[in-house]
């Protein structure tokens, strides 16, 4: 008698964990709409007004279809197989807003999703998805004057071949030719090259936006190669920071600062990287304090004070991150630089990880702070 009453409280207690979980369940609004980073004229993946995200993949001879992209930690989206041999899934809730990379596993194989626009990350081209965004306004392409991004050449006697960088010059370069310009270069992170900035990070819509508003001196940004991806994963203590230290400071700022008109001083000069470009931002400043008057760490590690002791002082520190990272380190380790006498900025981007929409915001709001007299 004792162990039916324990199983039929058991059975209850269980219904009512079930009816709590069904109801505590947001229902999915069916207003999904295709991304805006879809390939033209195709349907799938679409993303609804919650942040939810839903694919279509034909796959008519497969036996199992995933999904990359998911909630943290649970193994990406399960498709199901629909009798017109078109698998269809929904991830299990919202994603964060912004940018994602993700790919399609067929049976164990990896492929891009043909329905999307691809992006380099993860040391592959990868099918990239727009969650919108609340604050999605600051990167909008809006009816405003705009900058040009064009791809140069560049000779490295270091590496024995031309190396490739983009340019952003802001919309007034081309009017006024006497006038010079301060200089951002700007790094990407593990996995990804010197597009990211521009096609996932839209740094040029950005600053074309701020410009507009009058909300920032206009300045040039540079965004090369990091020479990161030859090191793996998990290796990352291995990675020797000489060859790029090389690449950037004595062969791509030269070439920069004779190309183009460029206020070629450290005062004029910044630095900033997100993740591991942050990590490369912080060795080569700490290495070359004569040659950048700007740092910022973008989900890309901390200074401490001791750090910039007896170097030649930075005129602005920012360190930043999203707020599902470690922002707490990132808060203390600028109050920490602030009472130590540096001008060091903080900033956390909130409901994000180590993901693009972080680092848009980071930069959105590091550019007012850069270059001010």
């Amino acid at each position: 008698m004792i162990c039916k009453t324990l199983i039929a409280l058991f059975a209850a207690a269980l219904f009512s964990v079930n009816c709590l979980a069904q109801e505590s369940q947001p229902s999915i609004k069916e207003d999904f709409k295709p991304s805006t980073l879809n390939q033209p004229g195709q349907e799938y993946p679409q993303v609804n007004s919650q942040g939810y995200a839903r694919f279509r993949i034909q796959a008519p001879l497969a036996d199992s279809v995933r999904v990359s992209l998911g909630l943290g930690g649970r193994g990406g989206t399960i498709l199901t197989k629909g009798e017109d041999g078109f698998w269809t899934g929904t991830t299990e809730g919202p994603m964060d807003e912004g940018f994602h990379y993700y790919n399609v596993k067929i049976d164990g194989g990896k492929f891009n999703d043909p329905g999307a626009l691809n992006f380099y990350g993860s040391v592959r081209w990868e099918s990239g998805i727009e969650i919108p965004a609340h604050d999605q306004d600051f990167y909008a392409l809006k009816d405003v004057p705009h900058g040009k991004v064009e791809q140069i050449l560049f000779p490295s006697k270091s590496t024995g071949t031309s190396r490739r960088a983009f340019v952003y010059t802001p919309p007034s370069y081309e009017k006024d030719k006497s006038k010079k310009y301060p200089v951002l270069y700007l790094q990407h992170g593990w996995g990804e090259d010197e597009t990211a900035w521009s096609n996932q990070g839209r740094a040029n819509l950005i600053m074309d936006n701020l410009i507009a508003e009058g909300k920032i001196k206009p300045f040039i940004i540079v965004m090369t190669y990091g020479m990161t991806n030859e090191v793996k994963w998990g290796r990352i203590r291995d990675f020797s920071i000489d060859p790029f230290q090389t690449v950037l400071t004595q062969e791509l700022i030269p070439y920069v600062d004779a190309n183009f008109r460029t206020l070629a001083n450290r005062d004029n000069r910044a630095m900033a990287g997100l993740s591991m470009g942050g990590m490369e931002t912080r060795m080569i400043t700490l290495n070359k304090p004569d040659i950048f008057g700007y740092y910022g760490l973008l989900s890309g590690g901390v200074y401490a004070p001791e750090d910039l002791k007896d170097k030649a002082k930075p005129k602005l520190v920012f360190l930043s991150c999203g707020s599902k990272e470690r922002p707490d380190g990132v808060k203390k380790a600028a109050a920490d630089l602030k009472a130590a006498g540096y001008n060091s900025v903080s900033y956390i981007s909130e409901n994000t990880a180590h993901e693009f929409q972080t680092w848009r915001r980071s930069l959105h709001q590091l550019a007012p702070l850069l270059f001010k007299n």
